[in-house]
């Protein structure tokens, strides 16, 4: 077997969870402040387009989410298989494995680049956005959309990094196209007088930039998960698994993103300054999130892994470690996010009714976050296994159906926006529960010991 990053099947598991999960979460947190500066820098440097200009990057938020989820859910599949082959020493599988996730990640980035192209203007026409918004809204995702191949491609080649237990590399990718991207918006926005166009081009081109910064390592690597051109050829069986596990998880996100596009809907018809509110809130509290999701990741990969060696005590282990380290690590960051918040919303839109409004914001969603760290992470053990779909289907109906009944039935009787924010405590609340009674059922350390 060749020379790989992290032994994840011996030794301590409370540091190794820490060194895999930070930098996952600092490549989560970098892409959002990156993504950021598209607001902040159309919010500050548009005249007198800025509100609108933030409220049109924002009502994008949920599409984008859904694309990404989509993906992302799909590439953890490539993670998985990875991962499991790591541990049964099946150097085969993770060659077939490698290659066959890059070529799907380009194939579907682009069949999904046509398709969003094809029916993008109807669906927001859907979500209510306002006739000043609505055009800079459309630009914005029309040109986000042609980069979708190069964006997929990132995502799972960061995958591929991930099962090993390398996780700087992506971060580092990230960084370089990072910084690209906020010079890029700079020079758009401030030299050549472009708006929402000018982020959405400078995003497109830093996430072709990360891409293939890691197409290029994963090239001239010497792990195992080396890319070769003599191998690269598309493996249908494999591809068969990566989808298995990876589609439900994809699905999963992607419908969770549909419940939030019916969210933005309800937030789109109180008017511009909500939604404004509302976005600059949004891309604060998804550091927290970014935190969380990197010891999922990490509960899923380490798993895998010691699931493929047999060893499902140390399974279990990496699940309780998860949840502890998680729920240590995004208490302080609410904290600090908490005390500095009318600050920190304040350098996306300065109107104190914006920074007021999404203030209330960051206190609801902030109080949910105790559940969704909770499912967040036994999803993660339970991919870890192979079980992708069972997680998929509860939090389909703990988090989808739960926030649409609560904005078709509940908001229209007290239209405000605290009233849209509670859907969100009472739909992760209900998702932990279901995910911890799947949990007891499946048992899979006691089901897979054989």
């Amino acid at each position: 077997m060749a020379k790989q990053k992290m032994d994840m099947l011996h030794g301590s598991l409370w540091d190794k969870l820490i060194l895999y999960a930070f930098p996952v979460a600092a490549t989560g947190i970098l892409e959002q402040l990156f993504n950021a500066s598209d607001l902040a820098i159309v919010g500050n440097f548009t005249g007198d387009a800025k509100t609108v200009c933030v409220a049109a990057v924002g009502a994008n938020s949920p599409i984008v989410g859904l694309l990404l989820n989509l993906f992302i859910g799909i590439a953890l599949g490539a993670n998985v298989i990875i991962a499991n082959a790591i541990g049964q020493k099946d150097e085969a599988t993770i060659h077939k494995a490698v290659h066959t996730s890059i070529i799907m990640s380009i194939l579907g980035g682009a069949l999904i680049a046509l398709i969003g192209e094809i029916f993008i203007g109807s669906l927001m026409h859907l979500m209510n956005i306002p006739d000043a918004v609505f055009p800079y809204a459309l630009t914005y995702i029309r040109i986000y959309l042609l980069g979708m191949p190069v964006i997929c491609l990132y995502n799972f080649e960061a995958a591929i990094f991930r099962s090993i237990g390398e996780t700087k590399i992506p971060l580092q990718a990230l960084a370089i196209s990072g910084v690209l991207n906020v010079a890029l918006n700079l020079v758009f926005v401030i030299v050549f007088k472009m708006t929402v166009n000018g982020v959405a081009i400078a995003t497109v081109l830093s996430n072709a930039i990360s891409a293939i910064v890691l197409f290029r390592r994963l090239c001239r690597t010497d792990h195992v998960i080396r890319i070769k051109r003599t191998e690269f050829k598309f493996d249908a069986g494999v591809a068969g698994r990566i989808l298995r596990i990876g589609l439900p998880a994809g699905i999963q996100g992607a419908v969770f993103a549909v419940a939030n596009i019916v969210i933005q809907s309800a937030i789109n018809s109180l008017g511009t300054i909500v939604m404004a509110a509302s976005s600059a809130a949004l891309n604060i509290e998804i550091i927290v999130y970014d935190i969380m999701n990197s010891f999922s990741q990490a509960c899923t990969t380490f798993t895998g892994q010691n699931y493929g060696a047999g060893d499902l005590k140390r399974c279990k282990k990496s699940l309780y470690l998860c949840i502890i380290e998680a729920a240590i690590a995004c208490a302080v960051s609410i904290m600090l996010i908490l005390f500095f918040g009318k600050s920190l919303l304040a350098l996306f839109n300065s109107d104190p009714r914006v920074v007021e409004i999404g203030y209330t914001r960051l206190l609801i969603i902030f109080s949910a976050y105790t559940f969704s760290m909770l499912y967040e992470n036994m999803s993660g053990y339970l991919r870890g296994f192979g079980l992708s779909l069972v997680p998929a289907i509860l939090t389909v109906f703990g988090v989808c159906v739960v926030r649409l009944v609560w904005i078709y039935t509940v908001f229209p009787a007290h239209q405000n926006f605290t009233t849209i924010m509670l859907v969100y405590p009472l739909s992760l609340a209900t998702t932990a529960v279901l995910i911890f009674i799947a949990l007891m059922v499946y048992r899979p350390s006691k089901r897979y010991q054989k």
